[in-house]
């Protein structure tokens, strides 16, 4: 019992440090959260629970359990210490109070409350508050459980006693987002699940429970992982043939430095590396990713030369050679993370470089030497890359000498537009040349540029790039980009802002929009993270009654439509199979035009999840393609075949 009261003196008031008050959170959302979509929507959660597992790195928490409780409102529970409830020492509030309705309150700033931490750098309890219509927050500590209610960012209860925890400790947490900041209000389970999911990878040992408590949804899962992100990376290579049998892992601790890393070889062309810091994606990668690089590369080169797979007058094998087909993760632990980037998720720790590529020449190089037979395999698969990899030079060079990769010479099928400011252009891949011609007619020729597909593209999940470069219709979208392909990208060269798939409404349209979201995701990358892809919104249904012309997206619009203006006087209501079934003035009111059309956005919050769809979706493997469609067939609205 004495050593539970010290570790609770540890973590107390006097660590909850203040920086400023919280009034702007509610007037400008997005600046806190991001958006107040979907996606700032789900963040809430990830904040609460960013201080659970914070506690867990402290070494105090074992149990998370996140509920979607039946009116859509959200618990986080764990067995951690418990908030400080004790008075502040500057503000005579309880700390619990503070943390809840003070910006940059908590435990994160001073350092003596925790070594590492993640989430928000202590912004997020508040903002979860200052943006939910209802906040209960309930501690177990001290042999007593404690209760406080808070309202967009106020205080509405004191915080009281409401009975005895014996020697159990922890925090509770339900919050209910407020309607008047979010557009949606819909929790998705699947988008918790594959957040807690990489959390529980991330930190082993740790047990993570998410329950969806609500009616027709209910379902349950725990994850746990002793293995980390050993697991994460067997996970990851669930639907891929790996090529050898054992996930290479290591790991290492230096004052206030950790680094972990797995990894395992797969036989595909594309490499998925992930990288964190305190638990946090870090999608822009930063110096822990370029310390892996550099080290991988070193090791692979220095053995394969040392072994005579490279003789000493051959070329060594570029990074993009060794990493062919590479699956694996690097998650540093830090006191200071420093963020750098667009997004604020690229590590700019310099110290962080060298620890982490001295690590890998060790430990990789001890890897390779204890078990021949697994280097072999994996020297074998960087040596065919790098042939691949000349292949594909000698491919590039005798597209660049055509024109293609340096748009010396457009294709002949592009309708090009006259105006030169990309931020002002867009560019259609149109399926087929039916409504390739309508669009043609029907777009706005200074601004909107249109590229007919024929057919269906080449699946790149499949292909190495000197195949791929050999694709004519993937060859006319990379001259008329204008920004390369690969290794070779050059987003500056970028001639549209907007490249946008335009497809039927059908099977075949979603199989050839798959396939062009596949291309640019493995060869193109920078294109979706940079916001340049749009999907077209066509329409299925064009209504007449009377003078009047109604369009509808969906069988839902469309039973509502014909709810709204009655079903008499009306012929059957036209049900479009193609985009070539519209002439030019019915493709630009509907699908085209700059103040009435709707364009999805493609982006990719989720790398490990994108990564595992194209996987299902494209890859060789039938079986995990099958439970996929069984799965997700009860989502689908309508299907033409």
């Amino acid at each position: 019992m004495a050593a539970a009261d010290v570790t609770q003196q540890l973590y107390n008031a006097e660590q909850i440090q203040v920086l400023e008050g919280l009034e702007p959170v509610r007037k400008r959302p997005g600046m806190y959260i991001g958006t107040t979509g979907p996606r700032g929507l789900h963040h809430l959660v990830y904040e609460v629970v960013d201080n659970s597992i914070d506690e867990a790195l402290a070494g105090y928490c074992k149990n998370v359990t996140v509920v979607i409780q039946q009116d859509n409102s959200i618990v986080v529970e764990d067995d951690g210490r418990g908030m400080p409830v004790d008075l502040h020492p500057k503000l005579k509030l309880p700390a619990v109070e503070v943390i809840h309705t003070v910006l940059h309150a908590g435990g994160k700033f001073g350092g003596g409350g925790y070594k590492v931490s993640g989430g928000l750098h202590g912004v997020g309890a508040s903002v979860v508050n200052a943006l939910s219509e209802i906040m209960v927050v309930e501690i177990k500590r001290n042999g007593n459980i404690y209760r406080q209610t808070y309202s967009r960012g106020k205080t509405v209860t004191p915080l009281e006693i409401v009975g005895e925890s014996g020697k159990k400790t922890g925090s509770r947490t339900m919050f209910k987002p407020d309607a008047e900041i979010f557009e949606e209000m819909d929790f998705h389970y699947d988008t918790l699940e594959h957040r807690l999911r990489e959390m529980a990878f991330l930190n082993k040992g740790i047990k993570i429970t998410l329950k969806d408590e609500r009616e027709g949804q209910k379902r349950q899962e725990t994850f746990h992982y002793e293995g980390g992100i050993k697991e994460f990376v067997k996970h990851m290579n669930k639907n891929k043939e790996v090529i050898h049998p054992d996930v290479i892992y290591f790991t290492l601790e230096k004052k206030d430095l950790e680094v972990e890393i797995a990894m395992q070889y797969t036989d595909r062309y594309n490499e998925l590396i992930l990288s964190y810091a305190n638990n946090i994606n870090t999608t822009e990668g930063g110096t822990h990713m370029i310390g892996l690089k550099a080290g991988l590369t070193r090791v692979i080169n220095d053995y394969a030369k040392r072994n005579k797979f490279i003789k000493d007058n051959e070329e060594a094998l570029s990074g993009e050679d060794v990493r062919e087909g590479l699956t694996a993760i690097v998650s540093v632990k830090l006191t200071s993370p420093q963020f750098e980037g667009q997004t604020k998720t690229k590590l700019g720790n310099s110290e962080m470089r060298g620890f982490v590529e001295t690590t890998t020449n060790e430990n990789l190089m001890a890897f390779l030497e204890e078990n021949p037979q697994q280097a072999r395999i994996i020297l074998d698969k960087c040596l065919r890359a790098a042939r691949a990899r000349e292949a594909a030079r000698k491919a590039r060079d005798l597209t660049r000498r055509k024109g293609v990769l340096d748009s010396i010479a457009l294709p002949g099928k592009l309708a090009d537009c006259s105006e030169k400011d990309p931020a002002l252009s867009e560019i259609f891949l149109v399926e087929g040349d039916s409504a390739g011609g309508s669009a043609k007619m029907g777009r706005d020729r200074k601004r909107q540029a249109i590229l007919p597909l024929r057919g269906k593209i080449l699946n790149v999940e499949k292909a190495r790039l000197d195949k791929i470069l050999n694709s004519e219709e993937i060859k006319n979208m990379i001259t008329a980009f204008g920004c390369s392909i690969g290794e070779e990208f050059n987003a500056d060269k970028l001639r549209y802002h907007k490249i946008i798939i335009m497809t039927d409404a059908d099977v075949d349209g979603a199989h050839i929009r798959t396939l062009l979201l596949t291309f640019f995701y493995r060869y193109m990358k920078p294109l979706i993270e940079g916001g340049y892809v749009y999907i077209a919104q066509p329409p299925l249904y064009r209504t007449a009654k009377g003078k009047e012309v109604y369009y509808t997206y969906t069988e839902r619009e469309q039973e509502k439509l014909l709810n709204e203006i009655g079903r008499q006087g009306i012929k059957a209501p036209q049900r479009y199979k193609g985009l070539g079934e519209m002439d030019a003035e019915q493709l630009w009111e509907t699908t085209m035009d700059f103040d009435k059309r709707t364009l999805v956005q493609v982006t990719v919050d989720d790398m490990p999840a994108a990564d595992e769809i194209f996987t299902v979706l494209m890859g060789d493997k039938v079986p995990p393609r099958k439970k996929f469609i069984e799965d997700n067939a009860k989502y689908v609205q309508n299907l033409d075949v």
